[in-house]
């Protein structure tokens, strides 16, 4: 996410390392190269040059505390104002009706019919709602047939009216069916087109008018960059919608849609997309983003996102388990289930502080545990309950059911081990022993 600008900005603010101040030559030569980071991201020029001007100012009117260095000082300057620029603080969504009514908006392949239903499956699963999803899309049959296959998916009813060409009608009747059938919220897929046009607006204005929506998304891939936010200030000359949604944010993004949509329509980014799975939706965080930009990580989020996996009650099993020795493969496969859950890998380790940087250039895929997970399903239920039966001639067998070598059997077995000792001595608190432990473990391959 945001890889390239994240370099160049790092870059950039290097400039100023080894200067005991902050003055205007220094300041000049730094705000260059974050404005040339900015404009190789594709946001505006004006926008990139207004963000420059307003960071000199504040760097030149401050004087730098005797704990940091200017360059630290330019970082939080730097990072407030992508903050403000992004939007400041959070904002939520519009659920105050009944039914809240959710219209959905965008061109044609920015992923919104498959926003419609992360939306849908987030309002159910992390707000408790009863989600009705709306097809509206009365050019393309694969619209409505893909939003069934959506809804079935995530366990979400899909209301659609095949035979009807009239966008209008069949939202009135989405809405009518919601409140006879106790949904409280009616999430509506309209149609999309290759590129604005007056057609597609007036459709769009029509449902607007008729339905009176609590929430009007606005749908933009952010691959697109400088051409999302052109589309979206279309989009809001005629709907004034309520907030953007950015979808694809774990492709090769470049930045410029996130950092200057804000500044271009005046309306919040919501929520954001950041992978095909159902659950890759996030509350779009204007603070946590510019952390991520700027190689900060994003350890809040990556918390949130452990505690919604975390379960009380498995965690309490595997407690007694470690106290007794009785840790087996099974319960580590249950460990890598939930770190799954949790998102792609690449998208984890991006929210580590420093992790981006160190990992540049490895391609992190996002089912990395499927050897593992081939190695352990290869081994028979006694074996994952007790690895120290695993000998010679089991490890042979196991190495040909899964596709792998003996030498990666081997090796993740003695990680087994490893991690297994290290949970008891955390259970039991052990705080010299555990030290010990990490010193040996640090001369280990």
């Amino acid at each position: 996410m945001f890889d390239n600008l994240s370099e160049k900005l790092d870059k950039a603010l290097h400039v100023l390392k080894g200067h005991g101040q902050i003055t205007e030559i220094n300041v000049a030569e730094t705000l260059k190269e974050v404005r040339r980071a900015l404009l190789d991201a594709d946001v505006n020029f004006k926008i990139a040059k207004e963000f420059t001007n307003t960071v000199k100012e504040k760097a030149l009117g401050q004087d730098v505390l005797t704990s940091l260095q200017p360059g630290q000082l330019m970082v939080k300057l730097v990072k407030d104002e992508l903050t403000q620029l992004m939007g400041g603080d959070v904002e939520g969504i519009n659920l105050s009706g009944a039914p809240s009514i959710i219209l959905m908006s965008g061109l044609q392949g920015s992923g919104k019919t498959t926003f419609s239903g992360k939306l849908a499956n987030f309002l159910q699963t992390k707000k408790s709602k009863k989600a009705l999803l709306v097809a509206c899309d009365v050019y393309r049959p694969a619209a409505i047939d893909q939003l069934h296959v959506v809804g079935e998916q995530i366990g979400v009813e899909v209301f659609s009216d095949r035979g009807n060409t009239d966008p209008v009608a069949i939202a009135k009747a989405g809405i009518a069916h919601a409140k006879a059938n106790g949904f409280n919220v009616v999430i509506i897929d309209t149609a999309g087109r290759l590129a604005v046009d007056e057609q597609m607006m007036n459709e769009i204005a029509n449902i607007h008018k008729a339905i009176e929506p609590q929430e009007t998304l606005f749908v933009v891939d952010s691959m697109t960059g400088q051409d999302a936010v052109n589309t979206a200030k279309a989009f809001n000359d005629v709907l004034n919608f309520d907030g953007v949604i950015l979808t694809k944010l774990d492709g090769d993004t470049r930045g410029g849609a996130a950092i200057s949509i804000k500044s271009v329509v005046n309306k919040p980014i919501k929520f954001i997309g950041t992978g095909e799975k159902m659950d890759a939706i996030d509350v779009f965080y204007p603070s946590r983003m510019a952390d991520r930009i700027l190689g900060m990580g994003d350890v809040v989020s990556l918390v949130e996102r452990a505690q919604e996996q975390f379960d009380e009650e498995e965690a309490r099993k595997i407690q007694k388990k470690i106290a007794k020795n009785k840790f087996g493969f099974d319960d580590f496969l249950s460990q890598i289930q939930q770190i799954k859950k949790m998102g792609s890998l690449k998208d984890l380790m991006g929210m580590i502080p420093g992790a981006g940087k160190a990992l540049k250039g490895l391609d992190i895929e996002d089912d990395a545990f499927k050897h593992i997970e081939a190695i352990i399903y290869s081994m028979t239920p006694d074996e994952r309950a007790t690895p120290t039966k695993l000998n010679a001639s089991r490890k042979k067998r196991i190495a040909k059911g899964s596709g792998r070598t003996i030498q990666e059997i081997n090796q993740l077995l003695k990680q087994f081990d490893q991690m297994s000792k290290m949970m008891k001595m955390m259970q039991g608190g052990g705080g010299k022993k555990m030290m010990q432990m990490m010193g040996a473990m640090k001369g280990m391959k």
